[in-house]
């Protein structure tokens, strides 16, 4: 297994297979298992049948799982514009973190600062889009709601490493009715099959204060945004 200096510990887990996609995605998770203990435990157990790439603790500590070259079962059944096999095409990073379950709260900021430089070498060195960096919800939004409206995705944008939040808002609703939100959210890459759920996880990462699983003038706005600048080729 590849390690690096950003890596402190390697523990191999033995999920994993060979991937059938180049690398293009990084999905961020936590793992609502506490102690950090048990959550790698599980990562690193046959019986289990999950893995990621990377964990990293509360404390900071990277621990790499899976090498970059294997496919981890990190996203499970997944979606991200036009890709099926998410975990074929991506790198999973989880962090260690209690989840919603477990008394949800704000990420420590020292695991933050290691996750940082993670990001950016894995995203320079496969050449990731921006706008394929994402949370399990994004690419899961029927199942799954991490890493949640508390991770910084504003600060890993100053980063350069995710899309920024749109600031500059159009002043009118875009879209006429529910139904073509959630057209312009499949547009813009989200499985759509329940659609309610689909808005939650857009809301989500793009207006984690405001979750109600219904679309506004406001997340329309946001929304339309992105789709422009995707448009103009400036939301790689």
């Amino acid at each position: 297994m590849e390690t690096s200096e950003l890596v402190h510990a390697v523990a191999p887990s033995p999920n994993c297979n060979d991937r059938k996609l180049p690398i293009t995605m990084l999905v961020v998770h936590y793992t609502e298992m506490k102690p950090i203990e048990t959550a790698l435990a599980r990562l690193t157990d046959p019986d289990a049948g999950v893995s990621a790439h990377y964990l990293i603790s509360e404390e900071g500590i990277v621990t790499q799982l899976v090498s970059e070259a294997k496919r981890a079962w990190h996203a499970g059944a997944s979606y991200w514009r036009g890709t099926k096999d998410v975990n074929s095409a991506s790198i999973g990073i989880e962090l260690d973190h209690p989840g919603h379950a477990g008394g949800y709260r704000d990420f420590t900021d020292v695991q933050f600062q290691a996750l940082v430089p993670l990001i950016a070498r894995i995203v320079k060195q496969y050449d990731i889009p921006r706008a394929n960096v994402v949370g399990h919800s994004d690419v899961a939004p029927l199942r799954k709601i991490d890493p949640g409206e508390l991770f910084p995705w504003d600060r890993l944008a100053e980063y350069g490493l995710c899309l920024k939040r749109p600031e500059r808002l159009e002043q009118i609703d875009p879209f006429h009715n529910e139904g073509a939100f959630i057209l312009a959210l499949e547009r813009f890459g989200y499985d759509i099959t329940e659609g309610r759920k689909a808005i939650e996880a857009f809301e989500r990462r793009w207006r984690p204060e405001k979750i109600e699983g219904k679309p506004d003038a406001q997340l329309g706005a946001i929304l339309w945004h992105l789709l422009l600048e995707r448009d103009r080729g400036t939301a790689r």
